[in-house]
This record gives C-alpha cells, sequence and structure tokens, in this order.
C-alpha cells in the first residue's frame, strides 16, 4: 500500500491528463453509457468549446494557441464518441420516450426545435453547411495558404536574423527564439490546414449519423418493439436531431475558434481591441455611416424605427470620439519632472551588471548614417558586414566576431568609427545618396564635388551626386555608393587585425568545428600535447603572416610533431609554414612554376645572420636598419612596377625578425624561408636588396 501511494505521489497529473483524455474518448465509443454520464459528457463538450472559443477570441498572434490543432483533433473525436454513445442509446431505448437518452439531449430538441420537427431537420442541415462550407472551408484555406506563404518567407526571416545577430542587435539566445519561431509557425499553419479536414470530416458524418439513426430508429421501433409509424418516427427524428444539435453547436462554436486563430494578424492588441480600435475609431467614417443609414430610413415603407435609431448611435459615438480627440490635443504636456512629494528611492547595490564588456568589433556611425544600419529601413550596410564575415571565414579559416552597431550623436553627423576591443582603428565620412568617386591613377579628367581621400586605401576620391555618376565612371573613376565605402574599410581593417580577432574563444570554436569531422585527431593532441595557449599564439602569427588556417589539421598535426622539441612560438611557426609550404606559395605565386623572388645581398645576409645569432632579441643597429629599410623600399617599388608581387627570399633563421621589421613600413612586402619553396618550384632572383639587381 506504501509503495502503491508513493508511486501516485510521483504522478504528474499533468503529464497523464492527455493519455487518460484520449482513452476515455475512445472508450465511449466501445462502451455503453448511461443517460446522465452522456448528459455530464455533453455538458463537458459544450464547456471545452465555449473555452476554445473564449481562447482564441483572446489570442494575440497564432503561435499563443499552438497547440490548437492537436486540441482541433481531440474535440472532433470526443464528439465523434459521443455521436456514437448517444446513438447506442437512441437506439436501445429510443421506444421507452424522448427522455431515454437523457436530459440534455431532451432538452436541446424541445427549446431548440419545439413540436415542428421539420423546421428542427432544416434548423440542424443549415448549422451543418454553415459549419462545412463557409467556416471550416475558410479556415483550412487560410491556413493552407498561409503555411505556404511561411514557408516561402522562412529563407527571407532567416537571413534577416542572421543579419541582425551579425550586427550585434541580437543575441545568440534571441536568434535561437526568432528561428524556432518561425519553424513553429510554419508547422502550426501546416498542422491547421490538415486538421480542419477533420472538422470538415465530422460534419459529414454527422448528417449520415442523423440519416442512420432516423432510418434505424423506425426500422427498430416499428419491428422491434411495435410502435405505429407515426409515434416512431416523431420519437427517434426529435432524439436524433436533438443529438446531432447537442454535437453541431460545439462543433460550430469551435471552427469559428480556428477561424479566428488561423485569420488572425500578430500584433499586441487582442481581438476586442483590434475591432473596437480600427471600426470605431474614426468619427469621419462613422458620420458618414450614420448619414447613409439615416438616409435609408427615410424612404417609404421602410422600418424607421431601426434606421433611425441606429443612425443617431453612430452619430452620438462619431460626436464622442471627436470630442474626446479635441480634449486629448487641448491637454497640457505632463510635466516630466517627477513630484515633490515622492519619496527618493534608495540607490540600488553597484554589482557585477554594472561592468560593461568591451566588444571585440564595434561600428559607430553618426545619426545621419543610421539609415544604413537601420534593420527596419532594410539597412544595406547590415547585410554588406554580413557577406564581410562570411567572406572571411572563408578565406581565413575561422569565424569572425559579430560587429556591434551603435549610433553615436557625439561624433559628426556623416563620420563613422571603426572600434577594436573598444579602441578606434579606422574613421571615415560616408554620405548617403551620395557616390565616392576613387582615382585609380589613370583617369581623363577632374570632377566637381567634395575632395576627400578613400578611407580604405587612401586613394584620392570625390563625393558626387548620383546624377554624376555615369560621367565618373566614362571618366574612368571607380565609383561605389556609400554602405560600400564603409564596407570596403571594415574589411580592409578586419584583414589586418586577423590575428588580433583570434583570441581565446575563436580558437576553441575552432577546435570544436574540426572536432567534428576529426574527433580522433582533437581528442588525442588538444590540449594533452599541444596546449590551447600556444596553438593561439602560433595561429596568429600565422594570421600576422597574412597565411590562412584552412588547413588546421596539418597545423595541429606539425604542432604534436615540433612541441617536445622546443617551445619557442617562432620555431613552432617556421615547422608549421615549412608544411603550409604549398599552400603559400600557391597563395603569393598562383599557377606559376617559377618564381620570381627578392634576395638579399650575401655581404647583408651574413651580417644580419650575425646579428641574430649575437643578440638574444634579434635587434639591428639603427644604421643598419635604416639602410635596409631604405632599400627594401626602393627594390619593392622596382619590383611592383614590373608587375610583380614582391617577396623576399631569406635563410629560416633572419624570416622571423626581417618579417616583424619590415611588416609596418612594407605590408605589401611578404618575407618567405628557403625551407618554404616546394622542390616542384624554381626560382628566378628579380631584385637584390643592398646590392644592384640581378
Amino acid at each position: 500500500m506504501d509503495k502503491l501511494l508513493e508511486f501516485l505521489k510521483k504522478i504528474d497529473i499533468n503529464t497523464l491528463a492527455g493519455p487518460v483524455l484520449i482513452i476515455l474518448v475512445l472508450s465511449m465509443m466501445v462502451l455503453p453509457l448511461p443517460p446522465l454520464l452522456l448528459d455530464i459528457f455533453f455538458t463537458f463538450n459544450i464547456a471545452i468549446s465555449i473555452i476554445v472559443l473564449m481562447v482564441g477570441v483572446n489570442t494575440r498572434e497564432p503561435l499563443e494557441f499552438s497547440s490548437f490543432p492537436t486540441v482541433l483533433l481531440i474535440t472532433t473525436l470526443l464528439r465523434l464518441s459521443l455521436n456514437v454513445a448517444s446513438s447506442r442509446i437512441i437506439l436501445l431505448e429510443g421506444h421507452n420516450g424522448t427522455a431515454a437518452a437523457g436530459a440534455v439531449i431532451e432538452s436541446f430538441a424541445h427549446f431548440l426545435i419545439g413540436d415542428n420537427i421539420t423546421i428542427g431537420i432544416v434548423v440542424f442541415i443549415i448549422l451543418t453547411i454553415i459549419n462545412f462550407v463557409v467556416i471550416t472551408k475558410g479556415a483550412g484555406r487560410i491556413a493552407e495558404v498561409s503555411a505556404r506563404f511561411a514557408l516561402d518567407a522562412m529563407p527571407g526571416k532567416q537571413m534577416a536574423i542572421d543579419a541582425d545577430l551579425n550586427a550585434g542587435l541580437i543575441g545568440e539566445e534571441e536568434a535561437r527564439t526568432r528561428r524556432a519561431k518561425i519553424a513553429e509557425e510554419a508547422n502550426f499553419f501546416g498542422s491547421m490546414d490538415g486538421a480542419s479536414k477533420f472538422v470538415r470530416g465530422d460534419a459529414m458524418a454527422g448528417i449520415l449519423i442523423m440519416v442512420i439513426n432516423i432510418v434505424g430508429g423506425l426500422i427498430i421501433g416499428i419491428l422491434q418493439h411495435d410502435m405505429a409509424v407515426a409515434d416512431a418516427a416523431e420519437t427517434y427524428t426529435l432524439l436524433t436531431i436533438g443529438d446531432g444539435l447537442v454535437a453541431q453547436i460545439p462543433a460550430l462554436i469551435i471552427s469559428t475558434a480556428a477561424g479566428m486563430v488561423v485569420a488572425r494578424v500578430g500584433t499586441e492588441q487582442g481581438l476586442s481591441e483590434q475591432l473596437v480600435g480600427q471600426l470605431f475609431a474614426n468619427p469621419t467614417v462613422l458620420y458618414l455611416t450614420a448619414a447613409v443609414i439615416g438616409l435609408l430610413g427615410m424612404i417609404p415603407n421602410m422600418p424607421h424605427l431601426a434606421f433611425l435609431l441606429i443612425a443617431a448611435t453612430l452619430a452620438g459615438t462619431a460626436w464622442w470620439l471627436d470630442k474626446l480627440a479635441t480634449q486629448k490635443a487641448a491637454a497640457p504636456a505632463a510635466s516630466t519632472a517627477p513630484p515633490p512629494a515622492i519619496m527618493e528611492q534608495p540607490l540600488a547595490e553597484v554589482s557585477w551588471k554594472d561592468v560593461q564588456a568591451v566588444d571585440a568589433l564595434g561600428l559607430e556611425v553618426g545619426y545621419r548614417l543610421i539609415p544604413l544600419v537601420d534593420r527596419d529601413q532594410d539597412g544595406e550596410l547590415l547585410r554588406r558586414i554580413r557577406g564581410i564575415r562570411k567572406k572571411m571565414a572563408q578565406e581565413l579559416g575561422f569565424l569572425v566576431p559579430a560587429v556591434h552597431i551603435r549610433d553615436n550623436l557625439e561624433i559628426r553627423p556623416n563620420a563613422y568609427r571603426i572600434l577594436l576591443k573598444g579602441v578606434e582603428i579606422g574613421t571615415g565620412e560616408a554620405y548617403i545618396g551620395q557616390f565616392l568617386a576613387i582615382n585609380p591613377g589613370q583617369v581623363s579628367g577632374e570632377l566637381q564635388g567634395m575632395a576627400t581621400t578613400d578611407p580604405a586605401f587612401g586613394l584620392p576620391a570625390v563625393w558626387i551626386e548620383a546624377g554624376r555618376r555615369d560621367e565618373a565612371q566614362n571618366m574612368g573613376y571607380t565609383v561605389v555608393d556609400a554602405s560600400t565605402v564603409v564596407a570596403t574599410h571594415i574589411s580592409n581593417l578586419l584583414q589586418s587585425h586577423a590575428a588580433e580577432l583570434l583570441g581565446r574563444e575563436e580558437v576553441q570554436a575552432l577546435i570544436d568545428h574540426v572536432a567534428k569531422e576529426a574527433p580522433k585527431l582533437i581528442e588525442d593532441l588538444v590540449p594533452k600535447v599541444v596546449p590551447v595557449g600556444v596553438l593561439q599564439k602560433v595561429l596568429q602569427q600565422l594570421l600576422t603572416d597574412g597565411i590562412n588556417l584552412r588547413d588546421f589539421r596539418t597545423i595541429i598535426e606539425t604542432l604534436a610533431d615540433h612541441i617536445a622539441i622546443t617551445q619557442d612560438i617562432d620555431e613552432l611557426t617556421s615547422a608549421v609554414r615549412t608544411a603550409l609550404s604549398r599552400a603559400i606559395v600557391q597563395q603569393l605565386f598562383p599557377g606559376e612554376q617559377e618564381l620570381p623572388l627578392m634576395t638579399l645581398e650575401p655581404s647583408l645576409e651574413g651580417i644580419l645572420l650575425q646579428a641574430v645569432n649575437s643578440k638574444a632579441g634579434g635587434g639591428l643597429e639603427p644604421g643598419l636598419a635604416e639602410n635596409l629599410l631604405a632599400n627594401a623600399a626602393q627594390q619593392t617599388e622596382n619590383v611592383e612596377n614590373q608587375g610583380y608581387n614582391p617577396v623576399l627570399l631569406t635563410p629560416p633563421g633572419l624570416r622571423p625578425l626581417l618579417a616583424r621589421f619590415l611588416r609596418r613600413a612594407l605590408p605589401q612586402l611578404r618575407v618567405i624561408s628557403h625551407n618554404e619553396i616546394p622542390d616542384s618550384k624554381s626560382i628566378r632572383i628579380i631584385a637584390v636588396i643592398g646590392g644592384s639587381k640581378g
């Protein structure tokens, strides 16, 4: 007994309610029910239908009643089960009188039909036709079209969510919630489309059950109980019509609720608020309607009382609404200052919620640039930033953090600022409605406009009106709109600061992503053999050198092979670069077998090697550094003028030092070591730093 009580305590009533209700509904089709129990179930059916209608009326958007398709199915099964149970009693006990099937059926029969059976049959058929042809068919059509539109709109809605997420307007949790809501909306309308077929079938079943009960009752009453034909027809027809009305009225109520739910347009207002606010809120409309109804009421032989009463009511309502609007407009604005009698509220305790984290990437815009980043105005820059992040993910091999966008009234109206970890790394100006004409170096004339400089590449440019776009293009200018200017600037800065964007969290996300495809590799090597911190530093070095991380497996395996020999980040990076040599050369010289390279003059190379080996930090003397930088800049310019990509070939020991030294002054000059030249490639020296051209 104690175990039984303990088991009952563990049972969740909410969990059992559904299965128990379904079992009871199906049992009514098989087990005979006494009239009293049948009355209770019929009353329960009517109550459920009213509850469903009230919930449908107060639903603000369809998904608030997402269980409605299931409710529709259960209530349909309940009505059919009650029809079967009542038909059994009518056919078994109908010869005993109209009270044999219970008080509910008898009351509905006498109250709604009276003594005229023909009227009862007509009313029943009319209710069934209204439910089947009008309400259920209309609700099903709305659900079908809504489901189709919801499915067609899903890709666009998903892209809008991704754009908001990439722009930092929403968080990951809200994005997941909105994606789930979109999927639920499509599933809901699809389910409603299918569930409406149950209601239509129920209406047809009601008519067939009525015919079967009348015919079967006549046969049973006349042949088995020796009833007169008139008595049998009256008794069984009265009971059958009463039974049909008891079932069809709740069906009509629930079908109406279904129509209202699927026809609702999601707003913050309930149905009653929408109807009152949209139908009866405009006094002009009410005045015009009152005038038309009043004129109709003055026509001879028309019901003057009804028409004139409605016209007077509408005119009075319009006058009252007009008066309220006038009073509201004349009322003084409420003071924004708090009343002096209010007691000062105690200050809340300072908590960690008051500490605001610094965004990894940020974009601040002046108020005139807000339309570019406003999702309600279909901001073009949002889509471009999303495209930039996608392109960088494909090129660099890791996902760049989202760009958090906000307006800043402290900067100029047309200005924008690009922030990296809260620090400004770029700024510029853009003008909505105008175009930036960039001078690539070979143009046929000058343009009239606002002279400026391209913020991304520093080229001379001019802001021009939209009407002069074709003229600028014909003169050889590169013409771009405001959103493209900002997006290109962002893309350029993200490329140059890629290493700083790769934090510990991004590295871990990259590891988790690779673990899905190569779980054994990650499980065996990270972090057991290769610590995450060392991996992050090597990856940052590679990004600084302009090398992507797409071949993550090779990077991990190479580090695992060399980390037991050395912990030096430069040496580990050199080992990884050697393993990635084919990819590096392919990136610098796509499709070329003979590589045009720059090199160091042998005596200069010897001096630099001696400097590296003699000083722990690998530093250079100021005079030597100055001469090296000047000569490298000259040779780089010469190589670029020849149409080649400037790449300097050095011994492995010199590559890290020269790469760091030359990167700041000559970012276009790439430095590779002898170990990074694949055996299948040949080299050709086109310039010598520290000597003459070779």
